[in-house]
């Protein structure tokens, strides 16, 4: 029986947006193409960056141990060796996702490692993960670091479960040549009010809370970033104008330093980076690099 003329066109439409919504073919996502990539579900592909935005690590200060703990975790995945996932959580503006970055370009630096790429997954397109894996099992040659800024999850949200089974409790697990790194300002990456409104209308309330707090125990490494001492976020102003070589008066400097982080109720990297970019302005004098 042949079609109605007036369905054809309809229906050649439908079948070109199914195309289009397909996944790549096998072997066409291209991963010599960068170091770092962008995670795209729709349609499920891997978008190369060709110039991270990172700060270079000797820039960071103030959180020298915890910037050991991930250095060390990271070299150990880059060298093929056991390594966690790790959860990098608490004050906004302390460099936890420059961190990472700064992490990946330094242990994929080092001799006689395989290719290290980095690639960041949107929060909202956490229930993805699952197609991410698939397409990195399938590249046993190359080493994962997949990155996550910001992740936190509200009230009914339930693509935490999409996380968790990725993590450690599917039936396929994580890959070996993967490794999940996130951000984020709670330490338990759901909100208080939430878990306490599993508390009260649960009937078994130790059972929900487990539930929804179990998600932070896949993370191996907790590593946790604090609102910085007076010295640090001065130490962090004058590494950054030594390394621009903004050539100003050192007293006048931290004075007007300090008035910036009070006007903004902040003493962080973040804040710190705010004030050299105005004085760089003030200068005349581009930040180069």
């Amino acid at each position: 029986m042949s079609l109605p003329q007036d369905l054809v066109p309809l229906l050649s439409r439908i079948a070109e947006a199914l195309e289009r919504l397909a996944p790549p073919a096998g072997g066409a996502q291209d991963l010599s193409a960068a170091d770092a990539f962008v995670w795209h579900p729709a349609p499920p592909r891997l978008v190369p960056v060709p110039r991270v935005n990172r700060v270079e690590m000797t820039l960071l200060k103030g959180i020298d141990s915890v910037r050991d703990q991930l250095m060390e975790n990271t070299e150990r995945f880059a060298r093929g060796l056991p390594a966690n996932n790790a959860l990098l959580w608490g004050a906004r503006g302390m460099g936890k996702s420059s961190l990472v970055k700064a992490a990946h370009a330094s242990a994929g630096k080092l001799p006689s490692v395989r290719p290290l790429k980095l690639v960041e997954i949107h929060r909202e397109d956490i229930d993805s993960l699952p197609a991410l894996m698939n397409i990195m099992r399938g590249a046993q040659d190359v080493r994962f670091i997949v990155f996550c800024d910001d992740l936190s999850f509200d009230v009914n949200d339930t693509s935490y479960k999409s996380l968790k089974a990725v993590l450690e409790g599917g039936i396929e697990g994580r890959p070996d040549n993967v490794i999940f790194y996130a951000t984020s300002n709670r330490r338990h990456l759901l909100p208080r009010d939430m878990m306490d409104n599993e508390r009260s209308t649960a009937v078994n309330p130790g059972e929900a809370i487990e539930e929804k707090t179990s998600l932070s125990d896949r993370f191996g490494l907790w590593l946790g970033f604090h609102k910085c001492s007076q010295d640090d976020y001065l130490a962090m102003v004058e590494s950054y104008a030594a390394h621009y070589g903004l050539d100003a008066d050192l007293e006048t400097m931290r004075h007007d330093a300090l008035e910036w982080s009070i006007t903004r109720a902040s003493r962080s990297g973040r804040t710190a980076w705010q004030f050299i970019q105005d004085l760089a302005g003030r200068m005349g004098k581009p930040l180069e690099g």
